[in-house]
C-alpha cells in the first residue's frame, strides 16, 4: 500500500509541477511583430556599433598614448594613465572649468525644467492665439543654433547687461559663499540664453500634459479639489518621467553645445603644438568630462526615477512564490524517485513480499 502511495503522490506532484511550469506560447503575429521590431532596429544597432562603439574604444585607447602627429602618420607613445594624473595634477585650467561646469550645470537644468513646464501648462490652457504662442516659445530652437547662436553671443545678445544684474549679483554675493554666488550671479546674466534652450521641453511637457484624461481633473473638483492639489497629486505624479527626460535631455544639450567652455578647451589641446598635449591628452579630457556628465544624469535620474508600482512588486512577489513551489516540487519529485528505486532494489533482493489479494502474502 505504501508503494501505490508514493506512486500516486509522484503523479500529483507532476501534474503541479508541469501546471507552473506551463507558458502560453506566443502566437504567429506576436512573432512576426517580434521579428519586424528586430529587422527595423538592425540599421541602429549598426549604426551605433560603428559610429558609437568604434568612437569610444579608439578614443579610450588614444587617451592611454603620447600621440605625435608626422609626415608619415601618428606616432604612439604608451603612457598608461599619465594623461589623467597630469590633467589633475598640472593642468591648471581643466579641473577649474569642471568645477564650474557642475556647479552650472545643477543650477541651470532645474530653472530651465521648471520655465518649461510653467510655460508649457500655460500653452495648454484654452486660450486665444495658442499656437501663436507655441510657435514664438519653439522658434528659437530652429532658429538660434550653430553659427548664428555664435555670433548672437559674441554680440552680447544672450545675455543681460552686467548694469541691470549688478544689483542682483551684490545682494547674492552678500548672504551666499563665493563658490554659489557666482555660478547664480551667471545664472542671471545669461538667463536669455537659457531661455532659449527651453523649447523642445515645452514641447515634451505638452505632449505629456495632453495625454491626461480630464475626467482626473473633473472627479478631482467634484470631490473639492482644488487647481493647485490637481496639479500636486494628479499633473506633477503623470508627467514625472518626462521630467527625468528633460532633466536628461537639458544636460546633454548644455554639455554638447557649442558655447561650452570645456569642449574649446578639448579642442585646443588637440591641435596644441606643445609635445605633453594632443590627441591623447585631449582624448583623457574628453573621457574626464564624459564621466562627470554621465554622473550628472545618474544624480537627477536617482532624484525623479520613478518608483516601482506596488502591483508589480505584488507580481515578482508572486512569481517568486511561484519558483519556489516548483523547487520544493522537485526536490520532492526526486526524493519519491530515490524512494521508488530503492523499493525496487529492496523487491528484487526479496526483502519485500508481494500481496495478491487473496489475503496471503
Amino acid at each position: 500500500m505504501s508503494d501505490l502511495k508514493v506512486s500516486a503522490e509522484s503523479k500529483a506532484l507532476k501534474k503541479q509541477e508541469k501546471k507552473i511550469k506551463k507558458k502560453i506560447k506566443p502566437g504567429r503575429l506576436a512573432q512576426r511583430e517580434a521579428i519586424t521590431g528586430v529587422i527595423f532596429i538592425i540599421p541602429w544597432l549598426i549604426g551605433a556599433c560603428v559610429f558609437l562603439a568604434y568612437p569610444l574604444i579608439t578614443s579610450f585607447y588614444y587617451s592611454l598614448n603620447n600621440i605625435r602627429i608626422t609626415p608619415i602618420g601618428k606616432n604612439f607613445n604608451f603612457v598608461g594613465y599619465g594623461n589623467y594624473t597630469e590633467i589633475l595634477l598640472a593642468d591648471a585650467d581643466f579641473p577649474t572649468q569642471l568645477i564650474d561646469y557642475l556647479t552650472s550645470t545643477i543650477i541651470s537644468v532645474p530653472v530651465i525644467v521648471v520655465f518649461a513646464l510653467i510655460i508649457a501648462i500655460m500653452l495648454n490652457e484654452k486660450i486665444k492665439f495658442r499656437g501663436f504662442f507655441r510657435m514664438i516659445f519653439f522658434i528659437p530652437v530652429i532658429i538660434v543654433s550653430g553659427p548664428i547662436l555664435g555670433m548672437l553671443t559674441s554680440q552680447g545678445a544672450g545675455s543681460i547687461t552686467a548694469i541691470d544684474t549688478q544689483s542682483i549679483t551684490g545682494a547674492i554675493q552678500s548672504f551666499l559663499p563665493m563658490a554659489l554666488a557666482e555660478p547664480i550671479s551667471e545664472l542671471f546674466e545669461n538667463m536669455v540664453m537659457i531661455l532659449w534652450y527651453s523649447g523642445v521641453q515645452i514641447l515634451i511637457f505638452l505632449s505629456g500634459l495632453q495625454k491626461i484624461d480630464r475626467s482626473m481633473y473633473e472627479a478631482a473638483q467634484i470631490d473639492g479639489g482644488s487647481g493647485w492639489e490637481c496639479f500636486w497629486k494628479i499633473t506633477l505624479p503623470t508627467i514625472k518621467p518626462l521630467i527625468l527626460l528633460n532633466c536628461v535631455y537639458t544636460i546633454v544639450f548644455i554639455s554638447n553645445n557649442d558655447q561650452n567652455e570645456i569642449i574649446e578647451l578639448i579642442k585646443a589641446s588637440m591641435f596644441s603644438g606643445i609635445q605633453e598635449k594632443g590627441y591623447g591628452y585631449a582624448s583623457a579630457m574628453a573621457w574626464m568630462y564624459s564621466l562627470v556628465v554621465l554622473l550628472l544624469v545618474g544624480l537627477f535620474g536617482a532624484l525623479f526615477l520613478a518608483k516601482k508600482d506596488v502591483y508589480e512588486k505584488q507580481v515578482k512577489k508572486a512569481k517568486r512564490q511561484m519558483k519556489k513551489e516548483a523547487r520544493e516540487v522537485r526536490k520532492i519529485e526526486r526524493r519519491s524517485a530515490r524512494n521508488e528505486k530503492k523499493i525496487e532494489r529492496n523487491r528484487a533482493k526479496g526483502k519485500y513480499k508481494t500481496y495478491d489479494g487473496s489475503g496471503d502474502y
